[in-house]
């Protein structure tokens, strides 16, 4: 079965007549990749069964398709994994792992079959869902259905941009395609529709989107919750669909070799699978979605399968022919090493950058020349982020940026680069529209490139909606910034649903993610070098409003922000109380401590711009701050108090919002939510 289902848009409009014209496979060819598909089956089979967990479905039913793609079609070399120009691969619908695992020991990655044998094991290279920091040949973390699709599309729009800096017409070092396997939970999630608008916007035309249309969910059949035309959606969004049977390899080989030779715009191929193929009993049905099939369907199933009954059995056929193509693999990649070579030789200056960006090479002067751009304050913290961005931009061509539609106000446009635009990959500004958690998803994919550093920018409060993007960008370390504005209460007349107040500590929550909320510009320009320099993601939190500068937090890297707390008013006798803040709080708890002082006390306020980094120093620096008696420990900041206590202890005063806001000038806000100098003296004296 091979359909077609084109944009109408498409100038190229390939047709059913034109594909049957494609012979059908080499009958050889054929031969070993049912081999090969069956290899997966059982593989997959047995590993589930072992593991007494896991989901056995996908990996069946999907079996050709991973000895097709593995065994036959991707560009890639087992053998050096991290090849600049390989084909990527990325198992959006990551329950079925199994088969990707399968498919990687086949192909020559560094899986054993013995890391098959311990599938889903402690510390096994083949844990549940893939991981993109354990495993050889997995491209990026999965598992939260949708987010596959968007690590691709956000691939996919990396190479364009990276093509588009460094191809020549002479060479094309990047020409490779992005390939995503999605399954009917990644289709119906939300941030799969998100990054598939953008993507038909963009016409990537190195982006393939394969569904493993089973019909079945977890729960039932697919009917039971959803009858969308789902190729009507993908042609509405700019695609071109290709539907066929994905247990058909003549119909498998004859679509992707269309799209090998003619692609113009991001293809969806609709693959109709039988989950669970060849399980006499549970194919087709939910039962094999996410179950081991039992010791008694396995042997019926390797009966009408024809495969031994032997566990992880894997026939001599096919380890020789994976043993033979591998130097083939090696051969492809020498070839392009060849071509760059020469445009290594005929470009001296794009090697530069390109070896800049490959590497994320920060100047050895990037903080002096920080600490040199003059931003006239008092400025909101989101205008003098911008001024750092449109410094930092001149020097870090890794660094790319955009926004979810509000560039204009969380201010992460680069204004001496144009925006990227359908056709048009030269700019360095991405406009993802209204689209945050697909935005989150997209940055992610654009750092798996190995060559960009993506910032992108939206409202504090709506970090809600990318916060499992966000969570998965940490869980894997990748280096994405995040600029968050509009930071607090103090924003204003937006009102509550604009204004957040739980959300530093629900960042904060996430193991691995590096939040910074700077007080004002100079610790801006350090937080940025903060950001740049931690190899994982950052949050930056700030403000609407306008924030004075202090001439305390003037210091270096290494002895303010780069600590995480530091020391901004230190006490002249024993301490009575200790004051510390964040963020725009911060010259809030300076003026207190003034006020403190002309009544006799003596008052230490501490910056903690970053928890984080405050975590990482040694003892005897996190007692210089807090140890011993400091007096009455209050912390200031315009958010929950939850976390607070372990700096400020059982009996300090937590200043904070113990409440959603409400709609008001950012002054009425202050009084009303006690963040005066007089409140927080009346609340602590």
């Amino acid at each position: 079965m091979v359909k077609i289902m084109s944009s109408q848009t498409s100038e190229f409009k390939p047709t059913e007549t034109s594909l049957k014209k494609n012979k059908t496979m080499d009958p050889e060819l054929k031969q070993i990749m049912a081999k090969i598909a069956n290899t997966i089956r059982g593989l997959s089979m047995d590993a589930v069964q072992k593991a007494d967990s896991g989901h056995p479905g996908l990996p069946m039913g999907c079996a050709e398709l991973g000895a097709y793609l593995y065994g036959y079609y991707l560009k890639q070399n087992p053998k050096d994994s991290k090849w600049l120009n390989r084909d990527r691969f990325i198992l959006s619908a990551g329950h079925g792992s199994m088969w990707l695992y399968s498919c990687l020991h086949l192909a020559g990655y560094k899986i054993s079959l013995d890391d098959i044998k311990h599938f889903r094991q402690l510390h096994s290279p083949t844990p549940g869902h893939p991981e993109s920091f354990m495993t050889d040949g997995v491209e990026t973390t999965t598992g939260p259905l949708g987010q596959g699709v968007g690590n691709a599309v956000g691939q996919a729009l990396g190479f364009k941009l990276l093509a588009a800096k460094f191809n020549t017409e002479k060479q094309k070092i990047f020409n490779n395609k992005v390939f995503v396997l999605m399954g009917d939970g990644c289709v119906m999630e939300g941030v799969s529709a998100e990054v598939s608008s953008l993507a038909g916007h963009l016409k990537l035309d190195n982006l393939v989107a394969i569904y493993d249309a089973n019909h079945i969910t977890l729960d039932g059949p697919l009917a039971e919750s959803c009858s969308e035309d789902t190729k009507a959606r993908y042609r509405a969004y700019g695609w071109d669909v290709y539907e066929i049977d994905g247990n058909d390899l003549d119909a498998i080989d004859a679509v992707f070799t269309q799209i090998r030779q003619h692609q113009e715009r991001p293809c969806l191929v609709i693959a109709h699978t039988i989950i669970g193929k060849g399980a006499p009993n549970k194919a087709g049905t939910y039962k094999v979605h996410g179950s081991p099939l039992g010791p008694e369907e396995i042997k019926a199933a390797k009966e009408a399968l024809g495969i031994p009954q032997d566990e992880f059995y894997i026939p001599q056929a096919v380890i020789n022919y994976f043993q033979n193509k591998l130097p083939q693999d090696a051969q492809e990649e020498d070839k392009w090493k060849q071509t760059f070579e020469a445009w290594a030789r005929d470009n001296p200056e794009k090697l530069k950058e390109l070896e800049t960006m490959l590497h994320n090479k920060l100047p050895d002067d990037l903080e002096s020349k920080l600490k040199q751009l003059a931003i006239k304050a008092p400025i909101a913290g989101r205008k003098a982020s911008q001024e750092a961005i449109n410094l930092l931009a001149d020097m870090l061509p890794q660094l790319y940026g955009g926004s979810a539609d509000l560039s204009t106000s969380d201010m992460t446009m680069m204004k001496k680069f144009p925006l990227v635009a359908p056709g048009q990959f030269q700019g360095r500004n991405i406009k993802y529209g209204v689209r945050e958690f697909g935005m989150a998803t997209m940055a992610t994919g654009l750092y798996q490139t190995g060559m960009i550093i993506p910032y992108i920018g939206t409202f504090l409060t709506f970090s809600d909606y990318m916060r499992n993007a966000i969570r998965l960008a940490a869980l894997q370390n990748a280096h994405v910034i995040y600029q968050f504005t509009h930071d607090s209460i103090f924003l204003g007349e937006d009102g509550p649903t604009h204004q957040p107040v739980e959300h530093y500590a629900a960042l904060r929550a996430i193991p691995q993610l590096q939040v910074i909320r700077p007080a004002d510009t100079h610790e801006v320009k350090m937080a940025w070098i903060a950001a740049l320099q931690y190899k994982g993601p950052t949050a930056l939190i700030l403000s609407r409003q306008n924030l004075p500068d202090l001439a305390e937090t003037d210091v270096s890297y290494a002895d303010g922000v780069g600590r995480g707390a530091y020391i901004v008013k230190q006490e002249k006798g024993k301490p009575d109380f200790t004051l510390i803040a964040t963020g725009s709080e911060l010259s809030l708890a300076m003026n207190v401590a003034d006020t403190l002082e002309r009544l006799g006390k003596h008052v230490r306020v501490i910056s903690m711009p970053c928890w984080d980094l405050f975590e990482k120093q040694s003892i005897e620096y996190k007692d210089s701050l807090f140890g011993g008696d400091i007096g009455r420990r209050v912390s200031i900041e315009a958010g929950v108090d939850l976390g607070w206590h372990k700096y400020i202890g059982r009996d300090g005063v937590a200043i904070c919002m113990e409440r959603f806001g409400a709609s008001a000038p950012a002054g009425v806000l202050a009084k009303e939510y006690g963040f005066t100098v007089e409140d927080i003296l009346e609340r602590i004296l």
